[in-house]
């Protein structure tokens, strides 16, 4: 059958929630528009109540909450932060931005997560902090790295984009360092467009975060009648998300439960019914170990090889159905060439990985025989 002869399916489609319309519409109206008001507080709130985090910092997106991060830890030109490879770029550029320099850890071939047992070979005098990334939301070794932190003094950093809804053993995903980043770009399992929220563990350090937030300023002391102006009374930057975009994260924050179940269903789906195909062709498919808890924010297959990995994507157009690769590992991007240094052994885990990578449509708006229609797709391509 040709593409012509079937209506698309896109690699993402966004989920609307139930009253995300009339929040906004209510935002607009309100007298704080610009940011932190009502729906911000309720934000946090919600967010608070998922995670059980001390404090959360609503921002513009994860990226603004890893750059806070940066400002809160005080590092100086040459400090040395140890991050994943095969994460997002903002995982380390947002360090090399204050003259720290990257240093680039593999992944584990299972989960995808940075490899806990290369970490401690890339400590150096200069580390100050240890960054990790939950992959697809699965939960990295908390325990390893955790001890790993705390025995070299080092502070602990997670990017939690993936993650929100995940954990390990039983504890959220974003509350086992310092800091944690989340975010709630469009094509998160909740989105508001483009938003984040640093969840802080410190009472100290989430004071410090809120005026670093404000530009610098106790404005919010301000507000809360504790000072009888604001002033400028530290670094800071505009991280601030508008109350249009706070009020769509509460609607959405508000349909969690459905948003996940409905993802843990098509995940579910994808898993049982690739499992022989997968088998039969050498294929590989997520791993979740048992401390793990994810929140099926991505459906991946492994293909042997890039030439297969880009045959599938092809054969899969052509049954009207968009499947995408992932990273390129940033250990060998040209910015990671300039600004970082890899650890010793090198990346080759990073590097197969990304060659050989396929990410398939997972949204709460993947109809049944939308899902049928992939798995059939994908169960009748035969690796070569």
């Amino acid at each position: 059958m040709s593409t012509t002869d079937m209506t698309a399916i896109p690699y993402h489609r966004t989920f609307v929630a139930e009253n995300q319309l009339g929040y906004v519409t209510e935002a607009m109206h309100g007298k704080l528009s610009s940011g932190y008001g009502p729906f911000g507080e309720r934000a946090a709130r919600l967010l608070r109540e998922i995670t059980g985090a001390g404090h959360v910092v609503l921002t513009t997106s994860a990226t603004t909450a890893l750059d806070l991060s940066t400002l809160l830890l005080g590092l100086d030109p040459g400090d040395e932060v140890i991050v994943p490879s095969y994460t997002f770029v903002s995982t380390a550029s947002v360090w090399v931005l204050r003259g720290a320099v990257p240093v680039f850890v593999d992944c584990r071939p299972d989960t995808l997560n940075i490899d806990e047992e290369r970490i401690e070979a890339a400590i150096t005098g200069r580390t100050r902090a240890i960054v990790v990334t939950h992959y697809a939301g699965v939960g990295c070794e908390m325990d390893r790295i955790t001890k790993l932190a705390e025995r070299h003094g080092l502070a602990l950093v997670e990017d939690n984009a993936h993650g929100l809804g995940g954990s390990y053993r039983d504890r959220p995903l974003g509350t086992f360092g310092s800091l944690g980043a989340l975010s709630f770009h469009v094509t998160k399992n909740v989105q508001c467009g483009e938003g984040g929220a640093l969840l802080v563990a410190d009472d100290d350090l989430a004071w410090r975060a809120e005026i670093i937030r404000e530009k610098g300023t106790n404005r919010r002391e301000f507000f809360r009648g504790q000072v009888d102006k604001y002033r400028w009374v530290d670094v800071g930057s505009n991280f601030m998300p508008a109350e249009p975009l706070a009020a769509q994260l509460v609607a959405q924050l508000e349909s969690f439960g459905e948003i996940q179940r409905r993802r843990q269903d098509v995940w579910r789906a994808y898993h049982e019914s690739l499992a022989a195909w997968a088998h039969d062709n050498g294929v590989a498919r997520p791993v979740v170990p048992p401390e793990c808890a994810h929140p099926a924010h991505i459906y991946y297959l492994l293909l042997p090889d890039m030439a297969n990995r880009q045959a599938l994507i092809s054969h899969l157009a052509g049954h009207g159905v968009q499947a995408v690769f992932h990273y390129f590992p940033l250990h060998n991007s040209p910015a990671g060439e300039r600004y970082g240094r890899t650890a010793p052994g090198g990346c080759p885990v990073a590097e197969s990985v990304a060659d050989r990578q396929v990410r398939l449509p997972l949204y709460p708006g993947l109809e049944e025989r939308e899902l049928r229609r992939v798995i059939d797709a994908v169960t009748s391509y035969r690796v070569s």
